[in-house]
C-alpha cells in the first residue's frame, strides 16, 4: 500500500518541494518497519526510482533528518541507520549481541522538560540510543 498521498501532502504542508527520489526514500523508510542503512535504503528506493544515484540518497536522508522527517541513529557497531519519523520513541541496544528495545517517548518527558528548564534548550529531537548490557548479556 502507497503511502504517497500522505507523504505529499505532508510535505506540501511543510512547503518542502516533494521529489521522486524523497518520495521513494520515504516510502522505503515507512514501509521498512526498522531502522536502515543508507546503502539499504538505496537499494529499495531504486527498485521505484531506477537511475537513483547513491549519492542522492545520502543527500536526502540528510535532508529528512533536517525537517523531522526521518530519524538518524548510531547502532552498536557505530554505523549510522534511519527510520521514518512517524512517532517519538527512543531505543537501548546491546553492546554485546545488539539487541534492540524501544522506549516510548512519555517515558523521558519529564527528564526533556527538566532539560529543557535547567538549560534554556528547546530540544529537537525525539529519538535518542541509549547503549548497555542486555540481562541476557550482564
Amino acid at each position: 500500500m502507497s503511502c504517497a498521498p500522505q507523504i505529499t501532502q505532508e510535505m506540501r504542508s511543510r512547503g518542502l518541494r516533494l521529489t521522486s527520489q524523497r518520495l521513494a526514500i520515504l516510502e522505503t523508510l515507512r514501509h521498512s518497519g526498522k531502522h536502515l542503512t543508507p546503502r539499504e535504503v538505496y537499494e529499495k528506493a531504486r527498485e521505484s526510482v531506477p537511475g537513483l544515484m547513491e549519492t542522492t540518497v545520502y543527500r536526502t536522508l540528510e535532508f529528512l533528518v533536517k525537517h523531522q522527517l526521518a530519524f538518524a541513529a548510531q547502532i552498536a557497531s557505530g554505523k549510522l541507520v534511519y527510520e521514518a519519523a512517524d512517532h517519538d520513541h527512543h531505543h537501548i541496544l546491546c553492546r554485546n549481541c545488539h539487541k534492540e528495545v524501544e522506549i516510548p517517548h512519555q517515558q523521558l518527558e519529564s527528564l526533556y522538560r527538566e532539560i529543557e528548564s535547567s538549560t534554556g534548550y528547546r530540544l529537537t529531537t525525539g529519538h535518542l540510543t541509549f547503549f548497555g548490557l542486555c540481562p541476557d548479556c550482564q
